[in-house]
């Protein structure tokens, strides 16, 4: 079984480039060198140094004792949040900021739907002194205002969305057409798994990271890898080093919002169609006639209507296993963690926190659950939870 990305760009029947003529140079420029700068030793040194001395990795795998005791089975916590930037996007816009050096591009563009995406994209342009413009709908400016105040702090330009649904879709949006009106000088720093190709293959190699480091730290094999699934990045980073090994069941969690049978979710495996969105052919939430259907949930990061197309070769071949997890759920799986273990999670990550309650592990073995990012955040979000 193949579980990489082919030569034309696909995993299985997902994937590919549907993107306008204008924007064809571009992608072709990356396709044709993005491999032959990512492996070359030049590259691998300074991206590792930095791994190492700017992000702080490796990242920790933490036995949370209170949590395993409670659930009467092994877990452990893979600190994607004590990174520099306080989440895992930072390993991949660290890897394309020196990629785009490579190719020349002074200008940097990036979407963001919690924020956490465009800090870590600010973060690495203000390293390398590149320009830096990240779109973000206007709700998520609202409700990650921290991290909007962060970007400015850092020197990028913050421009607000006010179409469609004012959320990451329509960041999206507005980001791929700034591409398009500046083909020559800028790149575009896509944060997660989808995208046309190769950005699904570029990201996923970059946060490979993270379960190269998981087989370093855990004695044997994981018997459970959990990861939240907006686009799919962290999940796919967790996964990257364990899809051939069928010891390892991988489960992802989406986001279901108020519940998968409302109109007020973003569980796409749950409930999506194949078909394009933002050049990529891939599982989403749509309607009979093919038209998007406006996502929900209380993550600002999980608020897409897609999913990387890996992922949905994954749920096709059943190498991955596909739940989701309420709004409430993740709400009060973060505050779980935060009064178990000392440690508040992003919302993002509270949803796979969430899934432990659905689980049946036996007592001797391991689940690993990718902590994605951490919540400071979402802070208000929780906070008024709490109050209700």
């Amino acid at each position: 079984m193949n579980y990489n990305v082919n030569q034309e760009g696909y995993y299985g029947v997902y994937g590919g480039a549907y993107i306008p003529e204008l924007l064809h140079p571009n992608v072709e420029e990356l396709r044709l060198n993005y491999l032959k700068i990512i492996q070359s030793t030049a590259f691998q040194d300074e991206f590792k140094n930095l791994l190492r001395d700017y992000v702080g990795r490796p990242t920790p795998l933490f036995f949370a004792k209170r949590l395993s005791e409670k659930y009467g089975f092994q877990i452990y916590l893979k600190r994607e949040d004590l990174n520099h930037t306080g989440a895992h996007k930072i390993n991949n816009t660290l890897g394309q900021i020196l990629l785009a050096e490579k190719l020349g591009k002074k200008r940097i563009i990036a979407e963001t739907g919690a924020g956490q995406h465009g800090v870590a994209t600010a973060t690495v342009c203000a390293l390398k002194g590149l320009e830096c413009i990240v779109y973000m709908g206007a709700k998520d400016i609202k409700r990650q205002a921290p991290n909007v105040e962060r970007m400015k702090m850092l020197g990028a330009k913050v421009i607000p969305v006010h179409s469609g649904s004012k959320t990451l879709k329509d960041a999206t949006n507005e980001a791929i057409r700034d591409w398009i009106n500046h083909p020559e000088d800028t790149h575009y720093i896509i944060g997660s798994v989808v995208g046309p190709h190769p950005y699904p293959d570029m990201v996923a190699i970059f946060q490979s990271v993270i379960s190269e480091e998981i087989k370093k730290q855990i004695v044997g094999d994981p018997d459970y890898i959990v990861a939240c699934v907006g686009g799919g990045s962290n999940a796919m980073g967790a996964f990257y080093h364990y899809l051939e090994n069928k010891n390892v069941s991988l489960i992802g969690v989406e986001a279901a919002g108020e519940g998968v049978t409302t109109n007020k979710t973003a569980a796409t495996i749950a409930l999506g169609q194949p078909g394009v969105l933002h050049a990529s052919y891939s599982y989403l939430i749509q309607d009979e006639y093919g038209q998007i259907i406006e996502p929900h949930s209380i993550s600002a990061g999980l608020d897409y209507p897609g999913i990387g197309p890996a992922h949905s070769h994954y749920n096709d071949i059943k190498r991955v296993i596909y739940d989701s997890s309420t709004d409430k759920e993740a709400l009060e799986a973060g505050i779980e963690l935060s009064k178990l273990e000392g440690i508040i999670p992003a919302l993002e990550s509270a949803h796979a926190l969430a899934y432990l309650k659905k689980m049946n592990a036996k007592p001797h073995e391991k689940v690993i659950i990718n902590l994605s990012g951490r919540g400071d955040k979402d802070l208000n979000t929780y906070i008024q939870y709490i109050k209700k």
